[in-house]
């Protein structure tokens, strides 16, 4: 950046923090103007400048993005291009009507017509839909995603509605290897970490758990710790992931694995290096400037390349400050968030079991793609929404959309295998749960209430302790206050005493 340059940045950066401070002034001026009361009123100018001031929503978002700089370059790649899609569209559509015909098998115009279906679907929501919180690398990408949540939940509505075999005969349609029940694999059995038996390799135990799953382990914690943004959330469920692997063992095989598979390479190597990443991550995000300037007003080559890179960042930062014990709104709110994870964790491994799908189908690593892009954005949704209510009254559409998914597989779970899920949970398991559940119940209910009312009770007892004192502290004229209301009207006890007298 040459120097005439860097001096209009500074100056552009100046105007942007002088907006900020004019619309936190401006904020105030409208709260704090006539609505005192005895006030006397703004004046005509004044009040010619309260009504241009910006709307509500602007004016949040300066007051809480008012550290980031932008140029306003709005180039080909940022306008919306609704005409040109539906001109694209519409020559797909007359290529297909009049130029080409059409096959005489019934099955795959039936594919042809649902995918059809769906692609305008997508070419709509991408042009038309409601930009969500995320605006990089650009938010057509993020109303994509929220188009794919849409017909996913669709589709998940569509499996729920369907007997048990022709769901799973349904599933022939989208791969023909589907359809066929598939045996879990046990990572039980033999928990030895060094098998003296062996003498080729007496730590075989542990190179055969190395697998796939282990990256993804690492790879899907570093994914969850920027999409919560707290140590402390992420390591809770990760061991509570652990401890309902040990409570459902019974339910699905693969659950059952050596205590040094879930206690060691899972918690302490895999899920914790990956939240640590994350949180190094977290870290480097929240001090990096947010400056952004047109790449065609960049002069050099390598800014040239550095911005094109920036452009998968964010182009703010908001820190996650969840505060679960401020009150009870916020502690429910982050209680339902990690039940939330823990159920759809959960959903991963009963829907293989009751589809049909084993662990290395294509199908299986797209839904985790999916919950990868559509996650971060209902996160930052759903805080929102419960750190600033007075501002956003309602839920997230993504948000609304991944509880729904949610909720749906689990209940194509329960409807498709409901024998495996009712399978009696063995005694000593329910009483561990028991235990934690009632320790969660006691805390909240002396937290919130019980230590709540002590408090104000002290608070009470308090004033009514440093009342008298205030009562016999002489005013400024010589004179002391009355004891009470009672008092005024009968005079002071002294007098109230020689009248009984």
């Amino acid at each position: 950046m040459t120097k005439p340059e860097s001096k209009r940045s500074g100056v552009a950066a100046a105007s942007v923090a002088g907006k900020c401070a004019t619309a936190a002034s401006a904020g105030e001026q409208v709260n704090s103007g006539a609505d005192e009361p005895g006030g006397a009123g703004p004046s005509a100018p004044t009040r010619a400048k309260v009504m241009k001031q910006p709307s509500r929503e602007s004016l949040h978002r300066r007051n809480t993005e008012c550290e980031v700089y932008d140029d306003g370059t709005n180039t080909f790649f940022w306008r919306a291009h609704t005409v040109t899609v539906l001109f694209i569209l519409t020559c797909a559509l007359v290529y297909v009507t009049l130029l080409e015909e059409t096959p005489q098998d019934t099955a795959y115009n039936t594919k042809r017509g649902i995918v059809a279906s769906i692609l305008v679907f997508l070419c709509f929501g991408v042009t038309q839909a409601k930009d969500g919180p995320f605006t990089r690398p650009h938010p057509a990408y993020w109303r994509f995603w929220l188009c794919v949540t849409v017909v996913y939940e669709l589709f998940l509505i569509f499996i729920l509605f369907q007997t048990v075999h022709d769901g799973r005969q349904f599933m022939k349609y989208i791969d023909p290897k589907l359809g066929v029940p598939l045996p879990e694999r046990d990572y039980g059995g033999n928990c030895l970490i060094y098998d003296p038996g062996n003498t080729t390799d007496p730590f075989h135990n542990i190179w055969d758990k190395m697998d796939g799953f282990v990256p993804a382990h690492f790879l899907g914690w570093y994914i969850k710790t920027l999409m919560i943004r707290d140590w402390w959330m992420c390591m809770i469920i990760s061991v509570m992931f652990e401890f309902l692997e040990y409570s459902l063992e019974h339910q699905l095989p693969n659950f059952s694995e050596c205590w040094w598979d879930h206690w060691i390479m899972d918690v302490l190597v895999c899920n914790s290096l990956g939240i640590y990443c994350g949180m190094k991550t977290l870290a480097w995000l929240s001090m990096k400037p947010y400056q952004w300037q047109g790449l065609w007003n960049i002069p050099t080559y390598k800014g040239k390349i550095k911005r094109i890179a920036f452009q998968f960042t964010p182009y703010s930062w908001v820190k996650f400050e969840w505060k679960p014990a401020s009150n009870l709104r916020r502690w429910l709110a982050v209680l339902g968030i990690i039940f939330t994870f823990l159920l759809a964790e959960l959903n991963t491994f009963y829907l293989k079991c009751v589809l049909w799908m084993p662990p290395e189908h294509y199908l299986v690593l797209l839904r985790l793609v999916f919950f990868v892009n559509v996650g971060g954005v209902a996160m930052r949704e759903i805080y929102d929404f419960m750190d600033d209510p007075r501002f956003y009254k309602k839920l997230g559409q993504q948000a609304w959309l991944v509880a729904a998914i949610t909720v749906t597989e689990f209940l194509i779970v329960v409807k498709y295998d409901p024998n495996t899920i009712m399978l009696p949970i063995p005694f000593f398991i329910m009483q561990c749960w028991f235990i934690g559940i009632l320790l969660i119940f006691i805390w909240t209910l002396w937290r919130f209430f019980i230590r709540d009312i002590t408090l104000r009770y002290k608070e009470t007892r308090r004033r009514k302790q440093e009342a008298p004192a205030d009562w016999d502290r002489p005013l400024g004229n010589g004179s002391t206050t009355a004891p009470s209301g009672r008092s005024k009207l009968n005079g002071s006890s002294e007098t109230l005493r020689q009248r009984k007298s």
